[in-house]
């Protein structure tokens, strides 16, 4: 189905759900309100979203909790770190994407400044030495959307769009994620939807005042009788973007869908997801750093933003490379992160008898799409690149853009005489569709001492990881989306680029992302989950046995090659060396590996207000394609133990308190963690492979009096490097862009029963660019505002600013992370820049 497809489909919809309400003024409203108390218990409590009337924003510790347990329980009641965050919190925030809301999460480390995709997210110290969230687990309802974290250039939240659909947020950090979940011993992060247990919906519409960019949010649910409800809903967009990059980058939708009957005992579910998206790649940009490396001054570049700036452009759009075939291909680069879902799912329980329940769950989803952005890798001077490119005496010439054809003023081109080596990211994503299932058979026991609970588990899941990379390098003008791509001259006046290309593939890299990957992982993971809770206290206790199969092929370009890629029937200079996938030469994928984890917790309650607890746990993660072309598979296809497989191991320590008008949870965490992985990008070792011990505290609280509340958490981080095979010499240092603080604050106000204003601060001290330790990545402090008036009852009208004072804050640095530059030029990429945007909402 195409995207116009989707327009008209999601339109209808949105039409028939404007006609909904008045229809439904005939139903038996006894009937349509009933719903089954066994099929809220197992599964999510729903209701309307995203209205503002007088919902508590405080941290709510009686608030049950699924994600991560083998039944609902409180906060309070329960052993784990977990936070949850409300559709209308995550509304008033004015998240973007996914990224955005996982900043509101103590003990989460989210680098929001990619865009729709390719978030880097840590928690507790786990590292994020490459890209991803390689620890972490994203879910939709319980089941995964990628059975790994950090899949280069297909992170979950790529293929994650949040929409009215969403109904709250659970992420438990640590601790029972390693027996729940594979590959999650960091953290769950379960996208909770709504199943229409309550009649109402809403229509949206949000409008850039300073961007261009317009979206049309919708979502309808009820119980339609009194076994059988639904719930259906999306979005639609369209626009440049928050970033102005020249043209259309923002176009698609998302479909979202499940009907629910209940059943004695029980429910089924059905449940669907069609998305089909573009938005733009943000990737680092040029930047100017001065200073020192313990103090760092970063601004901007004359004619070019570094919280705003793009390397994207009208004038540069167009790529021609060879896929992993061998054959042409030709890419629009305002494609940027094209994703597309056709996913549907099932879930039941039923009561097999007075004591066991049987749980079942599946998903089935075809993921594929693209990820297209253009990577500064050297910024420098014009007239440095253009001998680089072409050798002494070199000229420039524009290759696009309103001046293409004419003589380029090395020293003034683009208004500030700045050119950049680009390599553009260009990765075709054919199939990274998986197959979920998990079942689990349940009973609870009633003793004189106290209940019992336990679930017998098992899941299994294919992954499929089938990418095409085929890189070019460019060299192209630095000044925005207004920039063109430049032809170089040697000192003969020949040609040595070919419309702005430098080269097919990047020899400036060393030919490294020219590649083919075809496999699959099989997960195949028992598990058993057992509590107890006799009297004030609960212990529980689980053990998961993960089992991984691996197989398929990678090859990579093993030479060049003199081709005419255009077909033009003359040798360009960048077609006498173009690098080809050879799949003659393609290596084997052949390994099974296993690994036992457990956890075990404790929790005393004090009073119904005040609990400690405690628990310990071993988790792992099973490594995936960022094995293919790191050193990390032998030539026969196996892997040793430890480096497919990467144990963590952690330690927590808790206390929860809650009156009536606050809320306060600290956890003191403890963790040690191996890593093998690889990062293309970096300037000093592509490959890693390290051990690493992190300690530290994290809060959350929050106050919730009258009309005035305040949320908010922090997290403190001690974190330190204490093994490293490849480079000896980091052993002691503290692990790349992790800081010691990392917090959050979101106060707000309700006045006179239809206003509301608000804030929230997200902030982070300083971390070092790389390891080695070496260039500072200052501290700082995004404060986005937002406002908010009730027209009526069910129409509401909001204001929000992002980034209001329009601070820099850098999630990296790559060209030379580890010091200062003499001429200060350097690649970075920022939160973004101050965006202001209005929505009205029209509750159902």
């Amino acid at each position: 189905m195409k995207f116009d497809a989707l327009r008209k489909h999601t339109l209808a919809v949105a039409v028939m759900l404007a006609l909904l309400p008045a229809a439904a003024m005939a139903q038996n409203e006894t009937g349509s309100q009933a719903t089954s108390t066994a099929g809220k218990a197992a599964t999510r409590d729903n209701g309307k979203a995203p209205a503002k009337a007088d919902q508590a924003k405080a941290v709510n510790l009686n608030q049950m909790v699924v994600t991560a347990s083998p039944s609902a329980v409180s906060k309070m009641g329960s052993s784990i770190s977990v936070s949850t965050l409300e559709a209308d919190q995550i509304i008033d925030s004015g998240a973007q994407n996914a990224a955005d809301i996982l900043r509101d999460i103590p003990g989460i480390r989210a680098e929001s400044s990619g865009g729709d995709g390719n978030a880097n997210v840590s928690v507790r110290g786990l590292p994020v030495a490459s890209g991803g969230g390689k620890f972490v687990q994203y879910q939709v309802d319980g089941m995964p959307v990628l059975e790994f974290g950090d899949i280069a250039f297909a992170t979950p939240d790529t293929f994650l769009r949040p929409d009215y659909n969403l109904d709250h947020v659970e992420v438990v950090r640590g601790g029972s994620s390693s027996v729940f979940a594979s590959n999650a011993p960091g953290a769950i992060i379960n996208f909770i939807t709504k199943t229409g247990e309550e009649k109402g919906g809403n229509i949206g519409l949000t409008a850039g005042l300073d961007y261009n960019s317009q979206r049309l949010d919708f979502d309808y649910g009820e119980p339609v009788s009194a076994t059988t409800r639904f719930h259906i809903g999306g979005f639609l967009r369209d626009g440049d973007g928050q970033k102005d990059v020249g043209y259309n980058a923002q176009s698609g939708g998302q479909l979202m869908g499940n009907l629910t009957h209940d059943i004695d005992g029980g429910f089924l579910r059905a449940s669907f997801q069609y998305l089909d998206d573009h938005s733009a790649v943000y990737l680092p940009v040029p930047v100017r750093i001065s200073g020192s490396n313990s103090d760092p001054s970063v601004g901007s570049l004359p004619g070019f933003s570094v919280t705003n700036g793009v390397l994207q452009s009208p004038y540069f759009q167009r790529d021609l490379a060879l896929n992993a075939s061998g054959n042409p291909i030709v890419t629009n680069i305002a494609d940027g992160y094209h994703s597309k879902v056709s996913a549907f799912g099932g879930e039941g329980q039923f009561s097999l008898d007075d004591h066991w329940t049987l749980h079942e769950q599946f998903r089935v989803a075809d993921n594929s799409g693209d990820f297209v952005g253009p990577y500064p890798a050297e910024v420098n001077t014009a007239a440095t690149l253009a001998q680089e490119i072409g050798g002494a005496g070199a000229t420039l010439r524009y290759a696009t853009g309103p001046q293409a054809g004419q003589v380029a003023n090395a020293a003034s081109v683009g208004g500030n005489g700045l050119a950049t080596r680009v390599h553009l990211f260009n990765v075709s994503l054919p199939d990274m569709g998986n197959i979920t299932n998990n079942v689990s058979l349940k009973r609870s026991f009633d003793l004189d001492s106290g209940p019992v609970d336990l679930e017998l588990g098992y899941y299994r899941s294919r992954q499929s990881i089938r990418q095409d990379w085929h890189w070019n390098t460019y060299l192209e003008t630095v000044q925005g989306y207004k920039a063109s791509l430049l032809d170089v001259y040697d000192a003969n006046g020949n040609p040595v680029t070919e419309h702005g290309l430098v080269a097919y593939g990047t020899p400036y890299w060393g030919n490294c992302c020219v590649r083919s990957y075809d496999a699959r992982y099989t997960m195949s993971s028992p598990y058993l989950s057992l509590s107890w809770e006799p009297g004030a206290w609960r212990f529980d206790a689980g053990l998961r046995y993960d089992h991984m199969r691996a197989s398929g092929t990678y090859a990579g370009a093993t030479g060049t090659k003199v081709m005419d890629v255009n077909g033009d029937g003359v040798i360009s200079v960048p077609e006498q060396t173009v690098p080809v996938v050879n799949n003659l030469a393609a290596s084997p994928i052949s390994y099974t590996k296993h690994k036992l984890e457990y956890t075990f917790g404790a929790n005393y309650l004090l009073s119904t207000d005040l609990a400690l607890f405690a628990r310990t746990s071993r988790g792992a993660r099973f490594n995936a394609d960022r094995l293919l072309f790191g050193g990390g598979l032998n030539a026969n296809g196996d892997a040793p133990q430890g480096v497919a497989v990467n144990q963590v191991k952690q330690d927590e320590l808790g206390v929860k308190w809650s009156t009536r008008h606050t809320s306060l949870f600290v956890t003191g965490f403890y963790a040690t963690t191996q890593e093998q992985n690889q990062d293309v990008t970096s300037q000093t070792s592509t490959l890693i492979s390290r051990n690493y011990r992190s300690y530290g505290v994290e809060l959350e609280g929050s106050v919730d009096y009258g009309n005035f509340s305040v949320r908010g958490g922090a997290t403190y981080t001690h974190s330190r490097i204490t093994r490293d095979q490849i480079t000896p010499a980091n052993v002691g240092g503290v692990p790349q862009r992790q800081a010691n603080w990392v917090y959050q604050l979101s106060p707000s106000y309700r006045f006179l029963d239809r206003f509301m204003v608000g804030a929230t601060v997200i902030g982070t001290t300083q971390s070092y660019a790389s390891n080695p330790n070496g260039l500072v990545q200052p501290a700082y402090a995004q404060v986005n505002v937002f406002g908010s008036y009730d027209l009526s009852d069910r129409m509401t009208i909001s204001l929000h600013a992002e980034n209001v004072f329009n601070q820099t804050g850098l999630t990296e640095i790559d060209q030379s992370p580890v010091s200062v530059q003499a001429n200060g030029l350097n690649t970075a990429r920022s939160i973004l820049g101050r965006t202001v945007s209005v929505s009205w909402n029209y509750r159902l």
